[in-house]
């Protein structure tokens, strides 16, 4: 038998060596219940969809590498998918939280683990439900990847990070705001907007009643904070603000960006901003945090306003007075287009590997494929009001479209979604995009609706390249920007305008394209990429479908029913984990021996 110094010297070098294995990608657990409460946050009690009891829901941070294990409860009366917004998961659509890739956690208590990597990303994301509006009613929270320690930062580091989740809202329930669209109508003017999940403060007696509870963030004098906005509302545009502070945007849904000073920014649905703001008031009172609707006629959307307070602990008094005036731009087109322009990537910054973020000379590939992607306003079809791309309003499948691929289910989806408006009527289709693995593709979004609009891809971000008004041309070409635009996974679209994006199609999986404005999107306005690589027969670059993968549709009775959580059958979250700890543990154990 070894001597017991001998066996504690291989004991610790089997450690060690597991330690070199896994200490560069370790996992960490979630564990998110999702449920009802009530809650005023315009003083109207009203059902919200909480997380872990939270509105709105806990912070997720991970570093980068990151292994992630989410685990889902669905305490809901209806069924239940999460998203994860910007997080590019690489090789695994299968956890993209989303009706075309995922069947949905049934409602009764059923759960779902989501596993993925946030492989070589950093930034500001955020997670919500995906399905029957939910999202109105909650269930969202910041998802935070911070940088590994050995990769720097291209700011000095903050004195504190602050989170604020912004959106408009509806004392209506989701559930309302759902048959309201099936009905025909449209949504109208949100009752407010939320800062954090809180009402406004009362800066005004006639707009804003009494009781209403509001955001209050502590900071102290002559610190510099990260803060990090999402509006994960339901269609408005939000113009975010802190009364007499400057916001030096630094990074913008996992790229850096050329840094520059803001007194406001518009913030459209579905987009995640990072700034840096300097405490440097004289305090001699709080001060006000404004997000208030844009595109919109003030002088009706006045409510449509959140309000918080930011206050210094040496403050003398309270905020009072007017809120600071919001872009005046109601003659200036240009303005917001040209804002949204001015973010542009930071070249010279490494993001989540030692390189320079503009080291993929994207202005320099050949496009392979392109899409005109138009949308209008909604319109009848069938006697049912949809939204459309292309003249297509989006069916989801009956079987989750990977899903129908693996097991040969039959007329699930088409892959003829068009490249381009046809001159036919607009139809209900289950239409999806056959997309080349590797391509270098062109998408425009020309956007014919009445109102400004949020584009989203899931699993990738794109360069946003162009932007302007009018019909989109070949000449807009010449227009666009080669070098530095910010690569992103939300773009807005402005009415009347257009949008141009690139993107490298790397990463295999059906990947969802929406409308990130709830109701454009619950009226049919996405599609999906199915993207495939032909010469993949070991997985290499599509993840297998997971062993706890829910079942439905014309696979339904493939699912058994749940007795324990997925989460308790895989140590740690995972199976390749649980049998390397077994290895180890054998391997001890034959030295003991």
């Amino acid at each position: 038998m070894a001597s017991s110094s001998l066996l504690v010297h291989r004991v610790c070098y089997i450690a060690l060596f597991f330690t070199l294995c896994f200490a560069a990608d370790p996992f960490v657990n979630f564990e998110l219940e999702y449920s009802y409460i009530t809650a005023s946050p315009l003083g109207v009690p009203q059902q919200v969809v909480a997380v872990n009891g939270k509105f709105p829901g806990p912070i997720l941070n991970v570093t980068t590498n990151y292994n992630v294990v989410v685990d889902v409860k669905n305490k809901l009366d209806e069924d239940l998918l999460v998203t994860w917004s910007g997080i590019q998961m690489r090789r695994t659509s299968w956890q993209d939280g989303v009706l075309g890739t995922n069947c949905p956690i049934p409602k009764g208590g059923w759960n779902f683990t989501y596993q993925f990597q946030v492989k070589d990303q950093i930034g500001s994301f955020f997670y919500a439900p995906s399905v029957n509006m939910q999202r109105a009613a909650g269930g969202f929270g910041s998802f935070i990847v911070t940088n590994r320690n050995i990769i720097p930062i291209p700011f000095s580091p903050p004195d504190g990070d602050i989170v604020i989740i912004i959106g408009d809202w509806y004392t209506r329930s989701h559930k309302t705001l759902r048959k309201d669209l099936d009905d025909g109508k449209q949504l109208g003017m949100p009752d407010g907007v939320l800062i954090n999940g809180k009402g406004p403060y009362r800066y005004n007696t006639t707009l804003v009643p009494d009781g209403i509870d509001h955001e209050t963030i502590n900071v102290d004098p002559g610190k510099t904070y990260r803060v990090r906005v999402h509006n994960v509302g339901v269609s408005t545009c939000l113009n975010f603000r802190i009364q007499n502070h400057n916001l030096l945007l630094v990074e913008t849904e996992g790229y850096y960006t050329s840094q520059q000073n803001y007194t406001s920014v518009d913030i459209h649905v579905g987009q995640s901003y990072t700034f840096l703001v300097t405490m440097d008031q004289n305090a001699s009172s709080d001060y006000y945090i404004v997000a208030s609707s844009r595109f919109v006629n003030q002088t009706i959307w006045q409510k449509v306003t959140g309000v918080g307070i930011l206050h210094y602990s040496n403050s003398k008094g309270k905020a009072a007075g007017p809120l600071p005036d919001p872009p005046n731009d109601v003659y200036d087109t240009s303005y917001a287009l040209n804002q949204a322009m001015s973010i542009r990537q930071n070249v010279s910054a490494s993001g989540a590997r030692p390189n320079p973020q503009g080291s993929f000379h994207y202005g320099q590939i050949n496009v392979t494929d392109f899409y005109l992607l138009k949308s209008v306003p909604p319109v009848s079809i069938d006697g049912k009001l949809r939204a459309t791309f292309n003249g297509i309003s989006f069916k989801n499948p009956v079987t989750p479209i990977r899903l129908a691929d693996l097991y040969y289910v039959k007329g699930d989806y088409k892959l003829d979604f068009p490249t381009k408006p046809m001159n036919r009527p607009p139809k209900v289709d289950t239409s999806i995009i056959n997309a080349t693995y590797k391509g270098f593709i062109e998408i425009v979004l020309q956007n014919n609706d009445t109102v400004v609009q949020s584009f989203h891809m899931d699993g990738y971000s794109f360069f946003v390249v162009g932007m302007g008004f009018g019909e989109w041309t070949e000449n807009n070409r010449g227009s666009y920007n080669r070098w530095d635009a910010i690569s992103r996974s939300t773009t807005q679209v402005f009415p009347g305008g257009w949008t141009a994006v690139l993107v490298s199609l790397d990463n295999v999986g059906v990947w969802n394209l929406r409308a990130e404005n709830l109701d454009r999107w619950y009226l049919g306005q996405e599609t999906y990429m199915r993207i495939i690589n032909p010469e993949d027969h070991s997985n290499k670059t599509e993840m297998p479908v997971p062993d706890n993968a829910l079942y439905c549709g014309a696979l339904a009775s493939m699912q058994k029913q749940q007795k324990v959580s997925s989460a308790t059958t895989t140590l740690f979250g995972s199976s390749e984990l649980f049998f390397t700890l077994l290895l180890v543990l054998s391997a001890v154990i034959s030295l003991v021996s």
